[in-house]
């Protein structure tokens, strides 16, 4: 068994978005600017946007945080919004999911300017997606495909089954895996919460994606031997007063990593790379790479 590491990866990017930030900077243009508009306190998601702020300021970008209570009315969260998209400072933004359940979702995305969509949520991006267009691709399954590049993972002609059909991972890291390009070529099966005979199908994959969202749900025997092993999931057990408190993931690890050829740790595999992507997005946005 192998790890793939993604705080090697990430550092490794770190060190190329900042040298490309340095060459804006010197070129006279400003760092690019990366907003994160969070609605309430949920921990998980207050994490990753600390994260992403100290991530963002290490390769010298700007980074802003807008938080705002769980109590607040669509109608105000659309004005703030409205005043991102028009801010001719603030290069590309991400709205926090999930948001309080009185908020839609989708009208918040679809309200965000396509160009400054650094999470790639919006239909525009979405579409340009399926349609294999410049676009800015969701942070996760970008990351992914960095990861299995970076440590030359075989794709091509490899079956991949991807655990979850959400559009912030499953569904776009099946596109994106199924593409004609390296990587990707594989033959790709999205199963989820109704597939009959899980277990029979996860053990035909080369490839498994876990982003099935509980906690240690894909175990040794949903695995074949010499499997790679993607884990994208992310749960805190134990508690945080006690001691007792840890992360894990969608794949209980230890029983796992035994059968797998490669497979990601959690912490420290997918999460960095997440954030990598978002940045890189950002760095697109700010060179207007996708949008003019």
């Amino acid at each position: 068994m192998k790890l793939i590491d993604g705080k090697i990866v990430a550092e490794a990017k770190k060190k190329v978005l900042a040298a490309a930030v340095m060459a804006m900077i010197d070129e006279g243009k400003p760092a690019p600017h990366l907003v994160a508009v969070i609605v309430g306190d949920d921990p998980a998601s207050l994490t990753y946007v600390k994260s992403k702020e100290k991530t963002a300021h290490s390769v010298g970008m700007t980074s802003s945080t807008y938080r705002y209570p769980s109590t607040i009315r669509e109608s105000e969260l659309l004005q703030v919004i409205d005043f991102l998209n028009k801010d001719e400072e603030v290069d590309g933004y991400i709205v926090q999911l999930p948001l309080p359940e009185h908020l839609s979702s989708t009208r918040i995305i679809e309200r965000i300017n396509p160009a400054k969509d650094v999470d790639g949520f919006h239909p525009t991006n979405t579409g340009r997606m399926v349609q294999n267009l410049p676009c800015y691709l969701p942070a996760t399954p970008y990351g992914i495909m960095q990861l299995l590049e970076y440590y030359h993972i075989e794709t091509d002609g490899k079956h991949c089954v991807v655990l979850g059909r959400s559009q912030i991972v499953g569904t776009p890291m099946a596109l994106l895996l199924s593409r004609k390009a390296k990587p990707g070529n594989c033959t790709v099966t999205i199963c989820h919460s109704q597939t009959k005979n899980l277990a029979e199908i996860t053990r035909t994959a080369d490839i498994l994606v876990a982003a099935i969202g509980k906690a240690e749900f894909v175990t040794a025997d949903m695995v074949k031997e010499g499997a790679v092993v993607i884990d994208v999931g992310i749960h805190r057990i134990g508690s945080k007063e006690e001691g007792t408190q840890r992360i894990i993931g969608d794949v209980k690890f230890d029983e796992v990593s035994k059968k797998a050829s490669w497979i990601t740790p959690v912490p420290g595999g997918v999460g960095p790379m997440t954030i990598i992507s978002l940045l890189t997005n950002t760095l697109k946005a700010a060179r207007k790479e996708i949008y003019t």
